[in-house]
């Protein structure tokens, strides 16, 4: 078949014009213009199809552009998904090392603190301020029983106000009510009424130093303790990685122990410096509470001598004076109650 093919193409005829020209080709005429509007316009690549098997094969051997579309499209997808296996790998890989240096750490604080507690290893001390710190949280339970003392005062003294408030309407209604006993319930309806009035006034002065103190043994006491905790771990810390290298360097001297040495040498220079800043944060807090716990107490403890004085004396003009002079305000009956908008 291929012989008669070739012989075939062999005898054909090629037609030549009348300048001795050979002819053109109805094919070679398509060929050209197509050549020529590549040249003018350019290639529309949306409408482009490769063709297999020459010029003028069958459309058995055209491939649409759009299946190399979409085969680039599912290379970019895939680039995409392996990226995002790489950073999700990359993350695991991160947490896996960070708990691996938490199982470690906490390995060696927990050995540490076996080893102190059954007399079996050493620990760093600092006798002027572990002082210091066991003075502070002495000091603290003291507070504590004198806010608590004081919070008891003020239900108390809540609920005799309250008394002598019902005891005053009672008196005044009695006093209407009773025409041969008028003057002697109207003596006792006011007599409770300004009971109740300097009984009110007494109580936004103890309510105040309740406030004070509870700001002062819960949040600025509270936040030292913190930073002594934060203080005594960092201590625990730096003595396990100081335990760790002594250990290390009494055994042998290879190349591997010297390496493992290395790296200890480093944790323990970073827990020193931890241990040592935490301590100086300490020092400079115990400074400023100190500080602050004398001038607070100097001047509630002032406060609560003279109110508590001015009222049992009866004394109403220095009731009042003293709430100015610390800059008191007492909230106005029905103040406590809520809104009818926070009622909804």
């Amino acid at each position: 078949m291929t012989d008669s093919i070739m012989s075939k193409a062999a005898t054909m005829e090629i037609p030549i014009n009348s300048n001795g020209d050979t002819g053109t080709l109805p094919e070679d005429d398509s060929l050209e213009q197509d050549l020529q509007q590549v040249m003018v316009s350019g290639p529309n690549l949306n409408e482009t199809s490769i063709v297999s098997g020459g010029y003028g094969g069958t459309a058995e051997g055209i491939i649409p552009t759009s299946s190399i579309k979409g085969s680039g499209m599912h290379h970019s997808s895939s680039s995409a998904s392996m990226a995002a296996d790489e950073a999700s790998r990359g993350v695991a890989v991160e947490k896996l090392e960070t708990v691996k240096k938490w199982g470690l750490n906490t390995y060696k604080c927990t050995k540490q603190m076996i080893s102190e507690r059954f007399g079996r290893g050493s620990r760093t001390v600092d006798m002027e301020l572990e002082a210091q710190i066991e003075v502070l949280r002495d000091t603290k339970r003291k507070y504590e029983s004198v806010l608590r003392l004081a919070r008891a005062l003020t239900n108390h003294f809540y609920n005799m106000v309250q008394t002598q408030h019902a005891l005053g309407d009672t008196f005044a209604d009695l006093s209407q009510k009773s025409p041969e006993l008028r003057d002697e319930f109207g003596y006792n309806a006011e007599t409770q009424k300004l009971l109740c009035k300097n009984g009110e006034t007494l109580l936004g002065a103890i309510n105040f130093f309740v406030s004070s103190i509870n700001t002062l043994v819960n949040k600025t006491m509270e936040d030292t303790l913190m930073t002594i905790k934060m203080y005594e771990s960092a201590r625990l810390e730096f003595d396990a990685y100081r335990s760790d290298l002594e250990e290390l360097s009494l055994g042998p001297k290879d190349a591997v122990a010297m390496a493992r040495i290395d790296a200890a040498q480093q944790q323990y220079q970073i827990q020193k410096d931890k241990y040592e800043r935490l301590r100086s944060d300490v020092i400079i807090k115990l400074k400023f509470l100190e500080e602050n716990k004398v001038k607070v107490m100097h001047k509630q403890l002032l406060l609560f001598h003279n109110a508590i004085s001015a009222y049992f004396a009866g004394n109403q003009q220095q009731l009042e004076q003293t709430l100015k002079q610390f800059n008191i305000k007492l909230k106005p009956p029905g103040d406590d109650k809520p809104s009818w908008l926070e009622e909804q």
